[in-house]
């Protein structure tokens, strides 16, 4: 499964995606919100304040052809270890077109966001995902992914 880094080229392409992940957890869709979901996206892909990988249907060429349907995407954020001095890559999200699952997609994408972040020096990578959403969690441990069993996340909501 070919997987590569995405260009604005891709935005298009990757829009759709970002905007149903989104919607399967829960968040509006429609035109205000996938045309939010495209600007929100971009400007985080412009300014490289994230990392987008995507995984094109089968046939598509190693390199990646920014032309070929997008099977999936995963959307990395760079951040920080003060403990281990160290980068680390936040995996926020991870989105598979439906007709594409079970055919390899995540796997590819996960290795992907593994291989990248082994190359960029990062001591791990993170992710969080539902509670309920044990497919996913099957997934992440089936390629070693391991709970957190030290430190207990906690956030602060804002808005």
């Amino acid at each position: 499964m070919p997987v590569r880094p995405a260009t604005l080229d891709d935005l298009d392409a990757i829009a759709p995606l970002f905007d149903a992940y989104r919607g399967f957890y829960g968040l509006p869709r429609g035109a205000s919100a996938s045309a939010a979901a495209r600007s929100y996206l971009g400007e985080r892909m412009s300014r490289g304040e994230s990392i987008v990988l995507v995984a094109t249907v089968d046939g598509a060429d190693d390199e990646g052809d920014e032309g070929a349907p997008l099977a999936g995407f995963t959307q990395l954020y760079p951040s920080f270890c003060s403990l281990e001095l160290a980068p680390i890559l936040v995996l926020y999200d991870l989105f598979v077109q439906p007709d594409a699952r079970g055919r390899g997609v995540a796997t590819a994408l996960l290795e992907a966001a593994r291989q990248l972040g082994a190359e960029a020096g990062a001591a791990r990578l993170e992710l969080s995902t539902a509670h309920t959403n044990l497919t996913a969690q099957h997934l992440y441990e089936s390629r070693g992914w391991q709970p957190d069993e030290e430190y207990r996340h906690y956030e602060l909501p804002l808005r």
